[in-house]
């Protein structure tokens, strides 16, 4: 017999599959989230996200949750040379960067899926199935046919969705059932992933996360939460990879920091860093996110934050198509937008993996004149534009992440704006517009926002704009300057899918 028919089928129950029905769960969608394995994964994964992330923890309802399990990483990122001299600087923030928090957060993914999986016992229209794994795919004109097995009982039965979504990993079985390939963008190397819990104080542990750009054995050194620490450390020719994992090897290669009398293995594994990115996220009703559609190199920490953006910005997608409000050509713009984003970061990754891994002496003395050793030269988180899709104008800020300020009445810009589109501007300006225009806002549920706040208008004035259409993931729409261009934008926001360009 046929089961109910969900809005969205989710295959994968990781941060990404979890996070993507938290936020469709707040719209009120009905949702089925399918998972082979019975219990989240014990052992430490991804550790670090980005202020941006914490964001769509927060439009998810989650930040204070996520907040309790995670630390902020105030300090950054120093890339540090075989001498110990900081060549490079990755700059964190204080506790309120752009997004309303600290630009980077470290966590034990455990502890969050924990939070996520929580945070669904909110909507009872949202159903959660582990020990069922996906044999078969079919998508039809109306709807998407799943095959799904009880892997306890053994029973199969058939589901139906208007939508599936593959968050199902790097060995996507949606992306197979789509036939989409990935294009390798050329980094393949394989590193030692080594957690640690620590058993007493560790004199000498940085709190921060160190880069060791040593020729003679690149390694990462992170300083996660609580007392779990990580060394990610980069094979070199000749390495045994079966003789690398095992613990007398394990402890040999720290024994600079550390000592067994000191700390506990957690988990040693070899992995190997690929750079690949798919090509074609949508097939009718499947689509793809997180790593089933890309896979990012950890040295900007930026493979799970790049599966959470791709949630975000699916999900407000999805409901509009979902509520007939658009077209579903609209979800088409989810991988022209999402993956030229996607590629900046991993080509970013690529580059600092460069500096890293390093392992020729003379190029090493030559990289270390170049960053003036001792002198480290500071950058701040890059923010690249979306490609093609919903917005509208050829410079910067359009089509980047609005930040989030803090408001005259102590809130944060997010708490106010909620789920919905968002316009913000000088009064003048939004009292200029036309009476269609104030139609078209109220139709749409657009909250309109004078720009009161000292930290708004700061922003606008940088700008050199009068108001800012904001889309509900908070990437920039439009900017105006008068009535009359805010006119223009907003008179395009019935109809958004007829905004790709």
């Amino acid at each position: 017999m046929m089961s109910t028919v969900f809005d969205v089928a989710i295959i994968g129950y990781g941060p990404a599959g979890a996070t993507l029905a938290n936020l469709l769960g707040q719209y009120g969608l009905s949702v089925l989230v399918l998972e082979r394995d019975a219990d989240i994964y014990p052992l430490p994964r991804a550790i670090h996200f980005d202020g941006e992330v914490m964001r769509v923890f927060e439009t998810a309802g989650l930040r204070r949750e996520v907040e309790a399990i995670s630390r902020p990483g105030l300090k950054g990122m120093y890339f540090n040379n075989a001498a110990g001299e900081t060549l490079l600087i990755r700059a964190g923030t204080a506790a309120r960067g752009p997004h309303g928090c600290a630009t980077n957060h470290y966590f034990h993914q455990p502890e969050l899926e924990v939070v996520l999986r929580d945070g669904l016992k909110r909507y009872p229209q949202v159903q959660v199935r582990t020990s069922h794994e996906v044999t078969s795919l079919e998508d039809g004109a109306e709807l998407a046919t799943l095959q799904v097995k009880d892997l306890q009982s053994g029973n199969t039965q058939a589901v139906q969705a208007r939508y599936v979504i593959g968050c199902d990993g790097a060995r996507s079985m949606v992306r197979k059932a789509m036939g989409t390939k990935m294009v390798d963008l050329g980094l393949h190397q394989p590193w030692l992933v080594f957690d640690v819990r620590l058993k007493t104080d560790v004199p000498g542990l940085p709190d921060h996360t160190v880069q060791h750009c040593d020729p003679a054995r690149p390694m990462t050194y992170c300083n996660v939460t609580g007392n779990r620490r990580r060394w990610e450390i980069m094979l070199m020719p000749g390495d045994d990879p079966a003789q690398l994992v095992q613990p007398e090897t394990l402890w040999k290669l720290v024994s600079k920091w550390l000592t067994p009398e000191q700390a506990d293995i957690e988990r040693a594994v070899i992995y190997t860093f690929h750079s690949v990115i798919a090509e074609g996220w949508r097939q009718g009703r499947l689509l793809l996110a997180g790593d089933a559609a890309h896979q990012t190199p950890p040295f900007l920490g930026q493979g799970m934050c790049a599966a959470i953006r791709d949630a975000s910005n699916l999900a407000w997608k999805l409901e509009a198509v979902l509520r007939g409000r658009a077209d579903d050509a609209l979800l088409d713009t989810y991988e022209s937008e999402r993956s030229p984003h996607v590629h900046a970061f991993i080509n970013l990754a690529v580059k600092l993996g460069d500096i890293i891994q390093t392992t020729d002496p003379q190029a090493a003395r030559e990289r270390d004149a170049k960053f003036k050793a001792g002198q480290p030269e500071i950058f701040q988180f890059p923010a690249p534009r979306l490609g093609p899709g919903i917005w509208e104008g050829q410079q910067a800020p359009v089509a980047q992440i609005f930040p989030q300020p803090l408001l005259a009445d102590g809130r944060l810009l997010d708490a106010v704006l909620g789920l919905q589109f968002a316009v913000i501007g000088d009064q003048a300006v939004l009292n200029d517009v036309s009476d269609d225009t104030r139609a078209h806002w109220q139709a749409q549920g657009v909250v309109v926002l004078p720009a009161r706040d000292p930290e708004v208008q700061t922003w606008l004035t940088q700008q050199g704009v009068g108001a800012v259409l904001l889309r509900p993931d908070r990437y920039i729409l439009g900017v105006a300057q008068s009535g009359a261009e805010l006119d223009s934008i907003s008179a395009l926001l019935p109809a958004v899918a007829a905004m790709i360009h």
